[in-house]
């Protein structure tokens, strides 16, 4: 019989698995034209931005394999606090991007990740719930780290299909654990204006689009927060 955190563990491995499947069904059947299409982050294609989430999931395996002492240092929210963004980033969109060009063919990147993802969410399944493990310098619970790989995938699987029409949008399963991220980020005192889907919240919460002034209105003093997660 489950605990509690086996079961926290297991929601946050079901939904990595939802995230990762997610992209990999969106991602299965491009050709190399459309792997090459834009995206919502700046500078990335297609296939740039499927490389930086396989970077995620090849760390997943090494994380996994990495287990720490307690104390945790953050959880699947603090952790979030260590990337504020700057040159930093824009060095790993340039590393990415190149990274992503060495492959003979776009769809190399595709294979590579047809391999890792479903690896790491393996990995993720038989990983003991009460471990720590450490990853990018920090300790934290195997859930909460399942739950950082998943924010990123949800967000990241948004940032895709900005020029596929058609292609599916991220699952139930993960898209909880990402909004329940953002919400927390947020705090208590902020209220998601009407109208505003799950998908729409991480897009504006992320600054993936920019807030209107009718909804700066409705947010009132939270607007100011905005966005929470790069």
């Amino acid at each position: 019989m489950w605990d509690a955190a086996g079961m926290a563990s297991r929601a946050s491995h079901i939904a990595l698995a939802n995230a990762y499947d997610g992209i990999s069904t969106v991602v299965a059947d491009l050709d190399d034209s459309d792997l090459q299409r834009p995206t919502r982050c700046r500078g990335w294609l297609v296939a740039d931005l499927l490389f930086h989430v396989l970077c995620d999931a090849q760390r997943a395996l090494v994380a996994l394999a990495s287990p720490a002492a307690p104390p945790a240092t953050v959880d699947s929210v603090s952790y979030w606090h260590a990337f504020p963004g700057g040159t930093g980033n824009a060095r790993h969109a340039w590393w990415a991007r190149r990274s992503a060009a060495a492959f003979e063919s776009p769809s190399g990147v595709v294979q590579l990740w047809a391999d890792t993802a479903p690896a790491a969410v393996r990995a993720a399944g038989s990983a003991d719930p009460t471990s720590f493990v450490t990853t990018q310098g920090h300790v934290l619970r195997v859930a909460d780290l399942l739950d950082t790989l998943t924010t990123e995938a949800v967000v990241h699987h948004l940032d895709l299909v900005l020029d596929l029409p058609g292609a599916s949008l991220p699952g139930p399963a993960a898209t909880r654990i990402a909004t329940a991220t953002v919400d927390a980020l947020l705090g208590a005192a902020a209220t998601r204006p009407a109208g505003w889907n799950d998908h729409d919240y991480l897009l504006k919460a992320t600054g993936r689009v920019p807030l209107g002034e009718p909804e700066r209105r409705a947010l009132g003093g939270s607007a100011a927060r905005f966005p929470v997660l790069g």
